[in-house]
């Protein structure tokens, strides 16, 4: 209330929007997903279009975002993202506090806050804006239509969805468009687990390329001691002896075939019957 529609302030809010007139006690109780809003339902839905009227526009920042391709076998995520480009030659006397590193990808979204009906802290909650996957983009999502972020691309772009006095709802739902100024390159399935949060999600990979498994340090220590022991022990020679004997270890009996046991049967064919063996 009362704030410079100048101002641009840096906040925390939580993904799903939440409307203000939401009576529950517990956010969680939403019953329907808010996290994105399409652009061609944003003025029609009233979970939407009253704080978007109300002005309360917001900027989403994010290193990029995911899209899957369906393949054989599986899906194949991808890293969306803008262009990133390198200052090596900045000029002295630019602000020192001027920010040289990552691109964030600007997304635009509407946010509202919810205040629970028998009293307490006021919930912050937000919604990213969605729009017709662009014409690069769409070929991750396969013969599917597909959707993507409302990207706002540019410093002018996110100054006039913020400004929400100069700027008036009509006027600013123009810059809810496609954009073209993205690139992409594939990733690992670690993604697939929002468990994993490292840089390896954000890796390029080489796609028909089998991943090899590393060797451990245990690993290598272990074949390395395998190799030396077959080195240093002298290779045996068939049906070698041992080189130390024992008189409880009987010695070993001549290995009989059937073959055999049926020619020792026969040979004794001509002894007296009181000494062949029963059949």
């Amino acid at each position: 209330k009362d704030a410079d529609s100048s101002e641009q302030v840096l906040t925390t809010m939580r993904w799903g929007l939440i409307p203000s007139w939401f009576k529950k006690d517990n956010p969680s109780k939403m019953p329907f997903n808010t996290s994105n809003c399409r652009s061609d339902t944003m003025l029609t839905k009233s979970s939407y279009k009253g704080p978007l009227l109300q002005g309360k526009r917001c900027v989403v920042l994010a290193d990029g975002f995911y899209e899957w391709q369906q393949q054989d076998g599986g899906k194949q995520p991808y890293f969306i993202y803008f262009p990133q480009t390198t200052n090596e030659t900045a000029d002295e006397t630019e602000e020192e506090d001027e920010w040289k590193g990552w691109r964030p990808l600007t997304m635009a979204g509407i946010f509202d806050c919810w205040e629970p009906p028998g009293g307490g802290d006021a919930l912050y909650t937000y919604t990213i804006i969605t729009v017709d996957a662009s014409k690069d983009v769409s070929f991750i999502h396969h013969r599917q239509a597909g959707v993507m972020p409302a990207i706002l691309d540019g410093e002018e772009a996110v100054r006039k969805w913020l400004d929400f006095a100069e700027v008036p709802t009509q006027e600013a739902v123009k810059l809810i468009q496609p954009t073209e100024n993205v690139v992409f390159h594939p990733v690992s399935t670690i993604v697939n687990s929002v468990r994993n949060d490292s840089p390896e999600c954000l890796a390029p990979i080489e796609l028909g390329v089998r991943k090899q498994v590393k060797a451990t340090a245990s690993s290598k220590a272990m074949a390395n001691w395998l190799k030396s022991s077959q080195e240093a022990s002298p290779k045996k020679q068939e049906n070698e002896a041992p080189r130390w004997t024992s008189q409880f270890i009987p010695k070993p009996s001549p290995k009989k075939t059937s073959a055999g046991v049926l020619q020792q049967w026969l040979g004794r064919t001509g002894e007296p019957a009181s000494k062949r063996p029963k059949v």
